[in-house]
């Protein structure tokens, strides 16, 4: 009996890479799937945080995909390698700030660089051929393959029919013709392979769970740069941004607003690494002040949180501060009208 082939499945959570992954598993192959942690794909994170979002799922869905094929499933950090992708993306930028091309290449490497540290044959993603317009297209399949180093050890099952046959196919560990050959933005022939499979309740694509797809995060990411004055975050920044309102009054310091209770009490959790405020005369939100600030700086800041909490019509709003370095005060401020609060101040 010959030994059985094993193949690795790059796992992003989503329907494309569990089907891919279960059309191989049908040709008697070992599958194992690995899944990239970068720090911006946290799934369920703002649905866990937020009272209006809590009657979503709050599951990891690439633990979920695992489960379904039960398949083990290795994750592995790749947060201070992928800053580089991130900030100088040799291929550009998606729509927003997402480098999806250099992100594919990067991930296929690793996993090139896996399957040889554990002795797997092949690897397998679920890119389709003209699904999404900076990584999925036919000129820039090839590329992913070369400049990943992993050439033909690539195999793309939902869309194989269309590609130049790979190792796979071409040693007979897998049947060419049990591939496929989908094309194009539909997601019809996926959710009639799903159905066929039995799958149902899988992650909806969204432009998968990657918050540098979403125009608004971009822009605060962005913003966050230009301030420092380099491309640099660490983890706290990139999950910062997703909580709150962000407002910046003037050049030298943003505002973080908890928008509810679930955002104050996640906010509360970083009050000793920045200025942060609040209300005390009345209920309202944490604020936190990413930035040096004066003295005149802190009122404003003082009214603009005041502005968003209870006390916004009120003649007069106490406001507590705690300075970063333990000194505090007490200031007596008048709310920010909704004119005073210039919409080019929202990131």
């Amino acid at each position: 009996m010959r030994e059985p082939r094993k193949a690795v499945a790059l796992i992003s959570g989503g329907l494309d890479s569990l089907l891919a992954a279960r059309v191989i598993q049908d040709q008697g192959i070992h599958v194992e799937g690995i899944n990239f942690y970068t720090g911006f794909c946290v799934e369920g994170h703002t649905h866990a945080i937020r009272s209006k979002a809590r009657a979503k799922p709050k599951r990891n869905n690439a633990l979920w995909v695992a489960e379904q094929l039960g398949i083990r499933l290795h994750i592995i950090d790749i947060i201070d390698e992928y800053k580089d992708i991130v900030a100088n993306p040799r291929h550009g930028y998606g729509a927003n700030l997402n480098p999806c091309l250099d992100c594919k290449i990067f991930m296929v490497r690793k996993a090139h660089e896996w399957i040889r540290e554990n002795g797997f044959d092949f690897i397998i993603t679920g890119e389709v051929i003209g699904q999404r317009p900076k990584s999925q297209r036919k000129d820039t399949m090839p590329v992913i393959a070369r400049e990943s180093g992993a050439d033909d050890v690539l195999l793309r099952p939902l869309c194989a029919k269309n590609l130049p046959p790979t190792r796979a196919e071409r040693e007979g560990w897998v049947d060419r013709e049990k591939l496929h050959d989908f094309t194009g933005r539909s997601r019809k022939p996926q959710m009639a392979l799903a159905a066929k499979y039995g799958f149902a309740d899988y992650a909806q694509p969204a432009g998968g769970c990657c918050f540098l797809t979403d125009e608004q995060y971009s822009h605060k990411l962005a913003d966050l740069w230009k301030a420092r004055g380099s491309r640099r975050y660490e983890l706290d920044d990139i999950m910062l941004l997703k909580v709150g309102r962000h407002l910046r009054p003037r050049p030298h310091f943003k505002m973080i607003i908890g928008r509810e209770d679930g955002e104050n009490r996640f906010l509360h959790g970083y009050r000793k690494q920045f200025t942060h405020l609040f209300s005390t005369s009345h209920s309202g939100p944490l604020v936190l002040i990413d930035g040096d600030v004066n003295q005149d700086d802190l009122v404003l800041a003082a009214r603009v949180a005041a502005r968003f909490g209870q006390g916004r019509d009120a003649a007069q709003v106490e406001v507590e501060v705690h300075r970063k370095d333990g000194a505090s005060q007490t200031l007596q401020v008048v709310p920010l009208s909704s004119a005073e609060v210039p919409e080019d101040w929202y990131l």
